[in-house]
């Protein structure tokens, strides 16, 4: 009984940012705000992408894919639509706990979202590689099927991979520490409260991380190599620019991820600076989801001509 009270009872105290109360203040304000704008921007592309027929292409069927997981990256840590949420209670009260099953289920889903999202940024460049380079090929490559298949197996495999990495993080005793310097539950923050040597389960998550995150960050860099000869050899000027605006957006959107997760996953937790893991963590699940869909609605013309057609009167006639 001792044993199970040290690793699974009680409530977790998350400190957040307790001894900065006028910073709690600004960033209620600030995730609220963010929060609806993802709801906001989120959700409108997901619509248009399903219902605008001239967006039924692998290219925004990724797209929707990565709005979702963005929707319920957000949601999972900050405001849930109909829910007061855990993080706001905790920002605007003394009260800052949250139970053992909570904090579980939380670091399981953020854990399984960042991870399907690192696979799901490295398809969506194969997507841009086939287009581009492959352009005679690719309704071949890409056809509805494999399309169903990749963005499947990209959910299975993320989801999977938080199973392991977040089991072994809460299996690490902790001796009754239940006082968490977080505004949430993430790895490094539970592995603080362990009270064993942590370094072989630091070595294993490392190699986790390093190639759910790598691995894709890689592959990602050597596709835009072959993207970049290609859009070199068009004699066009305008064809060129279409085809590099094209890949801006997900290029915008792969540096913002890859550098919040690297600097938050990719270390020893030993070595783990708590002021820079907060900032990480507000990029990770709350700023770059925020930024996501104007990232690729203010880029993209055809988004944008999607958006103001969905505000048409006929448009919906249509859909009907």
């Amino acid at each position: 009984m001792e044993q199970n009270n040290e690793t699974s009872g009680g409530d977790f105290i998350l400190l957040g940012f307790s001894d900065q109360p006028q910073l709690e203040a600004i960033l209620f304000v600030v995730i609220l705000t963010s929060s609806l704008l993802t709801l906001l921007g989120n959700t409108a592309i997901i619509l248009v992408s399903c219902l605008d027929s001239k967006l039924h292409t692998p290219m925004y069927f990724f797209l929707t894919n990565l709005s979702f997981l963005d929707l319920c990256l957000a949601t999972s840590i900050v405001p849930q639509l109909f829910t007061v949420p855990q993080m706001l209670v905790n920002l605007r009260g003394p009260e800052k706990t949250i139970s053992y099953g909570g904090c579980v289920a939380q670091l399981y889903i953020s854990l399984a979202l960042g991870s399907t999202e690192c696979i799901l940024l490295a398809i969506m460049a194969f997507d841009r590689y086939a287009a581009i380079c492959k352009p005679l090929r690719y309704p071949v490559i890409m056809n509805q099927r494999r399309c169903i298949y990749m963005a499947t197996g990209t959910w299975i495999s993320g989801f999977a991979n938080s199973l392991v990495q977040s089991t072994l993080t809460v299996l690490t005793p902790r001796c009754g520490q239940r006082v968490m310097d977080h505004f949430f539950c993430e790895v490094p923050a539970l592995l603080k409260l362990a009270c064993t040597d942590t370094h072989v389960n630091e070595a294993e998550l490392n190699v986790l991380g390093a190639l759910l995150l790598l691995v894709p960050l890689f592959l990602i860099l050597g596709t835009y190599v072959f993207i970049a000869r290609a859009v070199m050899r068009i004699r066009s000027a305008e064809s060129r620019w279409k085809a590099f605006n094209t890949c801006a957006s997900h290029l915008l959107v792969v540096s913002l991820f890859y550098f919040t997760a690297i600097s938050m996953y990719v270390q020893p937790p030993s070595s783990y600076s708590r002021d820079r893991g907060k900032i990480m963590a507000l990029f990770y699940g709350i700023v770059t989801p925020t930024l996501n869909p104007f990232i690729y609605t203010l880029r993209n013309k055809d988004v944008k001509a999607a958006l103001r057609r969905a505000l048409t009167k006929e448009f919906w006639v249509r859909t009907r």
